[in-house]
């Protein structure tokens, strides 16, 4: 919990306002998981901070959505043709992608 927040600190993501009365607010809420070895023993905990997006108004605080979650056969895809053409294929995870974006316009959550 304490890395998700500093990640949101030093990305200087948000900025705390007072609450505008006229406009919708987001909700977020903790998620709390554990991340277990292949027996089934947990090896460590994790906690994200996510928006209720839910709770979002379509025509006013949304136009379209995205979600970070690629498909199965795409995956199969990108292998068969790392395969075929002899590429070498590296793995990297981005802890904090949704903070490095640029949005145009502004969204309250609280």
């Amino acid at each position: 919990m304490d890395k998700e927040l500093d990640q949101i600190e030093k990305n200087q993501t948000w900025e705390l306002v007072p609450r505008i009365k006229n406009k919708n607010m987001i909700g977020t809420k903790w998620i709390f998981f554990n991340k277990l070895n292949k027996y089934g023993k947990v090896i460590r905990n994790k906690a994200r901070l996510v928006c209720k997006g839910y709770a979002q108004v379509e025509g006013i605080n949304f136009e379209e959505t995205f979600s970070l979650v690629v498909r199965l056969e795409a995956i199969c895809m990108f292998l068969t043709l790392a395969m075929y053409k002899n590429f070498m294929v590296y793995h990297m995870d981005v802890k904090s992608v949704f903070f490095n974006g640029n949005l145009e316009e502004e969204f309250y959550i609280e």
